[in-house]
């Protein structure tokens, strides 16, 4: 089959590579017929950290037809058509029963890349895993529930946003875009989205955002103090994490080293949450940080939650939202560019690069 392989920093090719097969009888094989390119797959682009090597298979956002299943998966079958959760989980474990379904057990024992970014994908744990859908041409809204949606609705539920709130988002990539929306949905009463990318700002103001370009301020937080009369926000939402922007000051950055400058967005984030509120942070970090702000979250009384989504724990309340002719998330309106598969490495390389507005990439094998 043909897959996206990661042969080096900043160099991603489609390949022949083995077909994938049924391994354990909790596995499945699917067809892929969407994948997405999600930001931290820049991660692995870029070598921000070394877990990636040299003939590794990229990419964890997959909607397919099921072709094969394992003696021990019953809740689909050859045909169906599925979404594939980014985290693989038993559904067993104490930590699935409790829904942590990101810190399952079973699967952080032996780490799995699903290499989604290929026209077949071995599933594990499919007994559980894989969502079912209908395969009525809406793969573009169901490619965003493996794991865009997921991520930005756990962000809004983790910042405790209630009615009326005043929430900012510090980062306008597809995570932020949706979770500005989704609080908004549930019921912000402000959102304030900070970025500096003309046309993801303008997205954003599409859907009911206030947006803050923070190349035309000195300090964004300031800059959100001013527009809250001093009051600040009751929550932040870090969906930026370590970027992997392909700017002059990451070219410089060594794969094993990342440097205290890569917490911009969270020191922004922070700064912009009044007293007694919530930092949310859902853009992904590893490894050890220097200069991490403790003292400013001990002194402002800073409720601070993270992690990775837990995706199958929202699905259920999202798929109405995704099934809603009239889009209430806008989820039409976040997909910037659809490429054919064999496209993949200009697809890494304009996501990287913010070339040509590009906020959300969706391969189609």
């Amino acid at each position: 089959m043909r897959a996206v392989v990661w042969h080096g920093k900043n160099d991603v090719r489609v390949d022949d590579v083995g077909d994938p097969r049924v391994e354990e009888p909790t596995d499945a094989i699917i067809r892929v017929t969407a994948s997405g390119v999600c930001g931290s797959d820049l991660h692995l682009y870029t070598k921000l950290w070394p877990m990636v090597e040299e003939g590794d298979l990229l990419g964890h956002e997959a909607v397919g037809e099921v072709i094969e299943i394992g003696a021990e998966v019953s809740h689909i079958a050859p045909g169906d058509h599925v979404v594939i959760p980014s985290n693989v989980a038993c559904g067993w474990c104490l930590q699935c029963q409790n829904r942590m379904y990101s810190q399952c057990e079973t699967a952080q024992t032996t780490p799995v890349r699903l290499g989604a970014q290929a026209e077949y994908l071995r599933v594990p744990q499919a007994h559980f895993g894989p969502v079912p859908v209908p395969d009525d041409g809406s793969d573009l809204r169901h490619v965003l529930l493996c794991d865009v949606l997921p991520t930005a609705w756990q962000a809004v539920e983790y910042a405790d946003v209630k009615p009326g709130d005043t929430v900012s988002v510090h980062g306008m990539g597809a995570i932020g875009q949706m979770a500005a929306r989704i609080a908004l949905h549930r019921g912000a009463g402000r959102v304030i989205g900070v970025d500096q990318v003309p046309e993801r700002l303008a997205m954003a103001a599409r859907h009911g955002v206030e947006t803050l370009d923070f190349r035309d301020v000195k300090d964004a937080a300031e800059a959100i103090a001013d527009l809250t009369r001093g009051s600040l926000c009751h929550a932040a939402i870090d969906a930026v994490g370590m970027e992997a922007s392909g700017s002059l000051r990451d070219s410089v950055l060594q794969a094993t080293k990342v440097q205290p400058d890569k917490l911009a967005a969270l020191h922004s984030a922070l700064a912009a949450v009044r007293r007694g509120g919530t930092l949310s942070i859902a853009g992904v970090y590893k490894g050890p940080f220097p200069m991490f702000p403790l003292g400013d979250l001990f002194d402002k009384q800073i409720t601070l939650r993270m992690g990775q989504a837990n995706v199958k724990r929202w699905v259920d309340g999202l798929l109405p939202l995704l099934s809603d002719a009239a889009d209430p998330l806008g989820l039409d309106d976040l997909i910037t560019h659809r490429m054919p598969f064999e496209q993949a490495p200009y697809a890494y390389e304009v996501f990287q690069k913010k070339m040509d507005g590009c906020v959300k990439v969706v391969l189609e094998p």
